[in-house]
């Protein structure tokens, strides 16, 4: 009887055990590490047009395409060249000369990753430009990304994008030799999960009643040494603060001489010189006077204005959250802070006291959530019908490391010249590269074969966007330098380390996880740099 008793309970507890991951969650394993089932989502359903088939632009769509974005778009209708052959590892050689080139890149893109769909355009974006379809079609992608597209055709497609808030990003790439730049367009990106390393406050100065109630009726005194030697940080943080609070009119230590004493105070409560509990409390204490009820980046969102006063926009949710979040740090009923993250810190306690103190700020943290729920359904009802549970624990458990970010247009940065020369002075080496490659971009629009590049040309043309009687620093002259000598050339280095790079950036903006460039950033490749410059 006891056996089959026995063998019941196994079978129970293994039928708890879940089922092996499935093809997918093997295939995407490290990257769900990285960026959840949520970002993944976010990437299989993301379209993504790339004006070009150069070795760049694949090397580009290969780490787009391995993570598993949903449909790509390659839009070129060059002919596969030698210097193609050469240097695109997504070209079948000397058998590809001729051909189109998108075409003949589609397959190997697709050979990595069978889920992903992919198709070649043989047109050129400015057909596209030219009718309302083709400007639909633009439209309707999730990212567009363009290499060394001809900067008439670039500006027009900028314009076409900034004009409507609802329209996709565009990621914009030159290179040439060894230096290159890139740059995002876009109106407003909101990012509820940055992975920062910005720490959630642990209200040691502002404890909800579960947590000061346990600081206060523990006796330290009379504990025995295991116990003493292995209460966690927090709660010691917290009895001291209470005691030193009792002793000095309610006020938290300020003065240098006063946070001395505070942390000779903390030294004072140890029974043993080697309790290491005690010395995490110490060496943590700057959580008592650094710790602001909201961060300075937080408050200056809640005053920030939204990009469109009437009418939806595409981060509406985000700013009613925001809006939300601002009314539960003043509501009557709130702790006076940021929603309590119930995610801890290592320490050094036992498993047991662990155990109870995560219980008590998981349990914390949903009861501030129904809190922040019934705000939010009181401010904005509709919303609060629309917002999922997943979008809204993303949102409460960063909320002390929300980023917003305000974009600017394509090429509006060239336009200030006094914001060039003076970035010239500070970044000279990236702002040079940037200007140069600009000019660059200018003369091929003129003579695409690069028959008009000349170092003379090159330096005439920077003085032209920097202005006259402004001086080049020598870094200018060293850009200008390798873009003389290969105007239009790709080199399969650089088109792998841009591939790296602008997929990155890319996977950012569709996820809409970790903190994205904005600004230019420019890849200087002969001194193994890279630098941003024309940040708004």
């Amino acid at each position: 009887m006891s056996t089959t008793g026995e063998s019941q309970n196994i079978e129970q507890a293994t039928s708890a055990i879940t089922d092996a991951p499935d093809n997918k969650t093997r295939r995407y394993d490290r990257q769900l590490r990285l960026w959840a089932a949520s970002g993944q989502s976010a990437l299989e359903s993301s379209r993504t047009l790339v004006l070009s088939s150069s070795a760049t632009a694949t090397s580009i769509l290969k780490n787009l395409v391995l993570p598993g974005i949903g449909h790509f778009t390659l839009l070129d209708p060059a002919i596969t060249t030698t210097a193609d052959a050469g240097n695109n590892f997504f070209i079948n050689a000397q058998e590809s000369i001729g051909k189109p080139r998108a075409a003949e890149a589609l397959p190997l893109l697709r050979e990595l990753n069978d889920s992903v769909d992919g198709e070649a355009v043989l047109k050129d974006v400015k057909e596209l430009l030219g009718t309302e379809d083709g400007r639909e079609t633009i439209r309707s992608f999730s990212l567009i990304i363009a290499h060394n597209l001809n900067k008439d055709v670039l500006d027009e497609l900028a314009e076409l994008l900034w004009a409507d808030l609802t329209n996709p990003p565009l990621i914009v790439v030159r290179s040439a030799g060894f230096l290159a730049d890139f740059f995002i367009q876009f109106h407003e990106h909101c990012v509820s999960q940055p992975h920062t390393d910005g720490t959630p406050s642990l209200r040691i100065t502002r404890p909800f009643p579960e947590l000061l109630r346990w600081a206060r009726e523990l006796d330290f005194d009379s504990v025995d040494p295991t116990t003493h030697a292995h209460i966690p940080f927090v709660v010691i943080l917290v009895r001291a603060v209470d005691d030193w609070r009792a002793k000095h009119d309610d006020k938290l230590p300020s003065t240098s001489a006063e946070k001395n004493e505070f942390k000779a105070q903390l030294r004072a409560m140890k029974h043993k010189p080697d309790e290491e509990n005690f010395d995490e409390a110490e060496a943590q204490a700057w959580r008592v006077w650094s710790e602001p009820t909201v961060p300075g980046e937080i408050t200056s969102l809640f005053t920030l204005p939204p990009l469109s006063a009437s009418g939806p926009t595409p981060n509406q949710s985000f700013h009613a959250l925001l809006r939300t979040l601002n009314a539960f740090v003043g509501s009557p009923g709130g702790p006076g802070c940021l929603p309590l993250s119930a995610a801890l810190p290592d320490m050094r306690t036992d498993t047991e006291s662990y155990v109870k103190l995560q219980n008590l700020y998981r349990d914390r943290s949903l009861h501030e959530k129904e809190h922040f729920k019934g705000i939010l359904s009181e401010i904005f009802p509709d919303i609060a019908a629309e917002v999922n549970e997943d979008e809204l624990d993303a949102f409460l458990k960063n909320a002390h490391q929300l980023r917003l970010l305000r974009g600017r247009r394509w090429g509006e940065w060239a336009k200030d010249k006094s914001a060039i020369a003076e970035a010239l002075q500070i970044f000279p080496r990236d702002a040079g590269t940037h200007v140069a490659l600009t000019a660059l971009s200018t003369l091929l629009s003129q003579a695409p074969d690069g028959s008009a590049v000349t170092a003379d040309a090159l330096r005439a043309e920077v003085q032209t966007l920097v202005g006259e009687g402004v001086e080049l620093p020598e870094e200018v002259d060293t850009a200008i330098g390798e873009l003389a000598r290969a105007p239009t050339a790709e080199l399969p280095n650089t088109a792998a380390f841009l591939g790296g790079m602008v997929a990155q950036e890319a996977i950012k903006m569709i996820t809409k996880q970790y903190v994205p460039v904005n600004g230019y950033c420019v890849v200087d490749l002969i001194d193994s740099t890279t630098g941003i410059v024309g940040t708004p």
